[in-house]
């Protein structure tokens, strides 16, 4: 996995929340409300919104806020003006760093992403800037209980049409696929017998950069930090490789 992945994993694994509760709330009835708006309200047929009402269910976002926002999104409710933009820039070390926004207030959210580049000695670029460093692909995170079985894996991902399965990191597994087949092959994972932990479209990078400096990790990650915990932010990529001690103490510091 790439540093900025693993942080992610390490982050989720350890169940560090920094923003409050309600501002998730809302960054996740962000996310549903435009799934629902590019794909319609119907669940079986918007893959999209089931991954966003499952993102939203474990934050543990009350049913009633993610059915209100299904309706906004469905032009049912009161719907907010929410649109998808992203953010591009470099961040210390080098980093290409890739921010997926939904928002009502673009020059809200624009001004946040500028202040926090900028304080965390980053350089918010223009749009194309470090896109090209990224590639669109599924990832499915499966994790490694008792009943795992690497072969059995391996076998249901590739006959669903996954690309790779990478096995090293000791808690998950990560079963790569084209963006367009993430369905199926989680589908395939499910019932193969594994647990699934999480299943996204996510932007890999091409190419890494090594950041191992620990004053420069530290600025790089509260960057990222700052950025995950704005309201508006739903995601965001980054480029770089990083020992895993300095992503553990930066979470657990």
């Amino acid at each position: 996995m790439s540093g900025h992945s693993k942080w992610a994993t390490i982050k989720r694994q350890k169940a560090v929340v920094d923003a409050k509760r309600g501002a998730v709330y809302a960054r996740m009835s962000r996310e549903i409300i435009v799934a629902t708006k590019q794909g319609g309200p119907d669940r079986e047929g918007n893959f999209r919104l089931r991954q966003a009402i499952d993102r939203a269910k474990a934050e543990g976002v009350p049913n009633d806020n993610i059915e209100r926002a299904i309706e906004k999104g469905s032009g049912a409710g009161a719907a907010d003006n929410v649109e998808e933009l992203t953010y591009e820039g470099y961040g210390p070390g080098g980093v290409a760093i890739l921010v997926k926004c939904a928002t009502d207030n673009r020059n809200r959210t624009a001004g946040d992403i500028r202040s926090y580049f900028s304080k965390y000695g980053g350089n918010l670029g223009d749009t194309g800037c470090v896109n090209w460093m990224f590639k669109e692909r599924g990832e499915i995170q499966v994790g490694k209980e008792k009943s795992f079985d690497e072969d059995a894996l391996l076998s249901a991902a590739s006959d669903a049409g996954a690309e790779d399965l990478l096995t090293e990191d000791l808690e998950e597994a990560l079963v790569i696929c084209s963006s367009d087949k993430l369905e199926i092959v989680k589908t395939a994972v499910e019932k193969s017998g594994h647990e699934v932990v999480s299943a996204e479209v996510n932007m890999a990078p091409l190419t890494t950069v090594s950041v191992q400096d620990p004053d420069i990790a530290k600025q790089l990650l509260k960057l990222l930090d700052a950025l995950e915990n704005q309201d508006d932010v739903q995601q965001v990529y980054a480029n770089f490789d990083m020992d895993e001690r300095l992503l553990r103490d930066f979470v657990n510091g």
